[in-house]
């Protein structure tokens, strides 16, 4: 079976980059978050997750990569992104597409925006945590 090659949303299908450099496309929305911490759609190991999402208000969490770094583009709007490391807070604004911030693994991280924002997310999503804000 030949693959589809679009065009998609990013917003509404994600990209699956895998270890041997293929590609899969996935259905988003909140039936894809709820199958991936269930650990329907495996375990992400080695593997980056690609997807852009738009908010306008607070995270209501914070969340930590433990096992790769994140790349978190602007699109539009603005944001504070709160990162943690060693019980130190640095708070990085990003006002301008194209503009991006560098998560390390293993970094604690919020955001924090009172306009409509969308964000390209580039994610190693193997072992993600997530916390209460």
């Amino acid at each position: 079976m030949e693959k589809q090659t679009g065009p998609f949303e990013l917003a509404s299908h994600y990209l699956r980059l895998k270890p041997d450099s293929s590609i899969e496309v996935l259905t988003g929305g909140d039936e894809f978050w709820k199958q991936l911490m269930q650990g329907e759609l495996g375990d992400f190991r080695h593997e980056y997750l690609v997807v852009t999402t738009t908010f306008c208000g607070d995270w209501p969490s914070w969340e930590n990569h433990v096992n790769g770094d994140e790349i978190v583009f602007l699109l539009s709007g603005k944001v504070e992104f709160l990162l943690e490391h060693d019980e130190d807070i640095t708070s990085v604004i990003i006002d301008k597409p194209g503009h991006y911030v560098f998560v390390p693994r293993n970094t604690w991280h919020t955001a924090k925006t009172s306009v409509d924002t969308t964000m390209l997310f580039i994610t190693a999503g193997d072992g993600t945590q997530l916390r209460p804000a």
